[in-house]
């Protein structure tokens, strides 16, 4: 009998009405709250401007569940579309079964479209989430906890989740809550790239290269605990593989980063005020040379107008001054 424990929820979905509120949509709809606020704080320190992370965000999320759930499917395609499995329930995502590695390639691709339709480097903007990504993990985790699955082997230890469901193949006992290993390890995880990034200055995507690697090594050895059915490769699970491939490639990226192109980025968003005025300023300057050619014209009648006036009045004048002469010579005339 275990004295201490952690228990699991009775159930994994309530009802509001005939609304179903399911624990593991819950988690990770925190996770991303949790991730853009951070990333937003982030974004603003560094110099851009808010509202920005939100608005890749809405690229990037989306992306990322698609990502996410290609990866669990492909990789435990079994469990979807072998004998006896209906295929549609691969669509189900609220069930469980998202694979980071997916989610994190698919999300970054929506990342870049993003922020490629603001001008804005994707590797700042990663760097301003990564620490908001592991605490959206470590948020996610729980979602396991919710469903009672991803948990290690049996054991006696206090903190040892108690699974009382047997669907699916589950054994009721106490096991490893592998869940909350990788939650607490994220934790450490963001607070390892805030401290790093605020010493070092990290910048052009190290800060992320930084979370992936860390992330990998715990993802490495907590993959060694869990139970549930993996595929495995010359005796270790695929997820194993897979950290460390990725944790290679991320310590070449922050090298290679380093080298090339040290310090940090000093503007992360391009300022759109100083374009709208120097437009405006062009638009002004094209309307007063408009305006100035108007006057110009408008003067330049004016001016021939009065010359024509001018010489009428002479010529009238002439006229007069001819006419009177005559008068003049014609009087003696008429007298003699």
């Amino acid at each position: 009998m275990e004295i201490a424990f952690i228990p699991s929820p009775s159930r994994g979905v309530y009802h509001l009405g005939i609304i179903p509120l399911r624990g593991y949509a819950f988690c990770i709809i925190i996770g991303v709250f949790v991730a853009v606020w951070l990333g937003n704080k982030r974004w603003l320190a560094r110099g851009g401007r808010a509202g920005t992370v939100a608005d890749i965000a809405v690229w990037a999320v989306p992306f990322g569940l698609v990502g996410g759930r290609l990866y669990h499917v492909i990789t435990d395609y079994e469990l979807y579309f072998s004998e006896g499995r209906n295929w549609v329930d691969a669509f189900k995502i609220w069930e469980g079964g998202l694979g980071i590695w997916g989610a994190i390639a698919l999300g970054a691709l929506g990342a870049w479209i993003g922020c490629r339709r603001r001008g804005i480097p994707l590797p700042a903007w990663a760097d301003a989430l990564a620490p908001g990504i592991a605490l959206a993990q470590a948020c996610g985790r729980w979602g396991n906890w919710f469903n009672q699955e991803l948990y290690g082997r049996e054991t006696t230890v206090p903190w040892a989740v108690h699974i009382t469901s047997s669907t699916d193949g589950r054994v009721p006992g106490y096991y490893h809550p592998t869940f909350l290993y990788e939650s607490l390890w994220c934790v450490g995880v963001a607070v390892l790239v805030i401290w790093a990034d605020r010493r070092f200055k990290l910048g052009h995507g190290r800060a992320f290269a930084l979370y992936v690697a860390a992330y990998c090594v715990g993802r490495f050895w907590i993959e060694y605990l869990r139970v549930d059915e993996a595929h495995h490769i010359l005796g270790m699970r695929l997820n194993n593989w897979t950290a460390i491939v990725v944790f290679i490639l991320a310590v070449v990226y922050f090298v290679l980063s380093a080298r090339n192109r040290p310090g940090r980025e000093e503007v992360v968003e391009p300022d759109l005020s100083d374009g709208s005025a120097a437009d405006g300023a062009e638009d002004e300057g094209d309307g007063d040379g408009e305006s100035g050619d108007v006057k110009a014209g408008t003067d330049t009648d004016g001016a021939a107008k009065t010359e024509d006036d001018g010489a009428g009045e002479s010529k009238a004048d002439s006229e007069a001054e001819e006419d009177s002469k005559s008068e003049a010579q014609a009087e003696p005339t008429k007298k003699s």
